[in-house]
């Protein structure tokens, strides 16, 4: 008769035995998950080259394009009616700025009054475009955005950044806000698209933030804005203080007809890149251009981009969209999309930080070509599918009660 250790090592190696087919017995059993879409947006936005669905009567898309990416959209609808290699990831330059607005400028009112510490402008990189702020100097809230959008200034974005509890902080809710707009091609290091190792977007998530932004009346108002009057230093002999003209730097704004604005920026890792925004017929029209073979060439293509989507209309099929924003956790999506209040709301009277932007409340729920991916399966980094799991539970039932009979038969000493 077999003595309970016996029964017990037979127990263990029966479990052993079966343990490879229960786990992996469930990989076939599991349900499948579908695929996830190759592309934020549509399939076709995934795909390399050029993509166009024309109809009868629809105008040739613009020939010699140099960029090595561009994407054309309705501001609206979000339809993209062209594109070329939009979710390529590149070096953004200064329109990393726009991501920057989009996060920051509602917090602060337009009004409010900021003295610059010294430290507030220090740490920019070298060669940087700046407007020219002093330390110790005051300076309006709207005069800083000013100094953004016109003059591209990553001065103004650094004592902005500072304002709202710093510059790591302020690279970590513009990751927040990416992600929040489903920007995926977008991995956020500098606020002001200043050249880092790994810092990278595209042209469909620049168009993404420009789309967001354009919703802000006080962003519309900065990036359309073709020269103001900046602060500048105070007088020794006089004792006041004097400004100087800036203007802005977007070479189509004044001379395309309807253009609203939005960025330019130019670096040695990104080379030229341009988001621009134009309203005609009621119609409102983005177009982001990425790293053509020369400075002047981005704004060219961009404006026969933008000549060609006005006279597309009705006339291609869209080959994707722009997604909307996710709806924050535990807000029912209600189909509509958001209009961001102009900013005012937030900031003191001395430039202290209000809270952090939070997403759109009614932000429509993203279409099944943004779905987030299916989770990994059985073996994946994120451990045992419940199969797995299921089969470790079995085993560790089955020895606890071989433990179990094997001690209650031990005799005592």
């Amino acid at each position: 008769m077999p003595t309970p250790r016996h029964a017990f090592g037979r127990l263990c190696a029966a479990v052993t035995a079966a343990l490879p087919v229960l786990l992996a017995a469930p990989a076939g059993a599991a349900p499948q998950q579908p695929p996830p879409s190759a592309a934020i947006g549509g399939e076709r936005l995934g795909l390399p080259g050029v993509q166009v669905a024309p109809m009868a009567g629809a105008p040739p898309l613009p020939a010699n394009l140099t960029g090595r990416s561009w994407i054309v959209s309705d501001a609206a609808s979000g339809e993209v009616l062209a594109a070329s290699n939009p979710h390529l990831r590149l070096p953004p330059a200064s329109t990393l700025k726009i991501l920057f607005a989009d996060t920051v400028l509602p917090k602060f009112d337009r009004n409010a009054v900021h003295r610059v510490a010294d430290q507030e402008i220090q740490g920019i990189g070298p060669g940087s475009s700046l407007v020219g702020i002093k330390e110790n100097l005051d300076y309006r809230v709207e005069d800083l955005w000013r100094g953004v959008f016109l003059s591209s200034g990553n001065d103004a974005v650094h004592v902005l950044a500072h304002m709202n509890g710093g510059v790591r902080q302020t690279v970590a809710e513009m990751q927040a806000r990416a992600d929040a707009l489903q920007a995926r091609d977008t991995k956020v290091i500098s606020p002001d698209g200043y050249d880092m190792d790994g810092q990278v977007s595209s042209a469909y998530d620049l168009s993404l933030f420009a789309r967001a932004g354009l919703r802000n009346a006080d962003f519309r108002t900065y990036c359309a804005t073709r020269d103001a009057m900046f602060p500048g230093a105070i007088d020794k002999n006089t004792g006041q203080r004097g400004s100087f003209g800036i203007a802005n730097t977007d070479r189509l704004l004044g001379k395309y007809p309807g253009l609203i604005g939005v960025k330019n920026g130019t670096t040695t890792n990104a080379g030229s890149t341009f988001v621009g925004a134009a309203e005609r017929g009621g119609r409102t029209l983005l177009v982001t251009v990425m790293h053509p073979v020369s400075y002047q060439k981005v704004y060219d293509e961009t404006a026969a981009l933008l000549d060609w989507g006005f006279a597309a209309a009705g006339k291609v099929q869209p080959v994707g969209r722009l997604v909307d924003e996710l709806p924050p956790a535990g807000a029912e999506p209600t189909g509509q999309v958001a209009t961001a209040e102009p900013t005012g709301q937030a900031g003191g009277a001395d430039g202290t930080p209000g809270p952090p932007p939070q997403p759109s409340a009614a932000a429509a729920p993203a279409p099944p070509a943004a779905a987030a991916p299916a989770p990994p399966a059985a073996g994946g980094r994120d451990g045992l599918a419940i199969g797995g799991w299921s089969a470790v539970v079995l085993v560790g039932a089955a020895l606890g009660y071989g433990a179990v009979l094997l001690l209650r038969r031990r005799p005592t000493d």
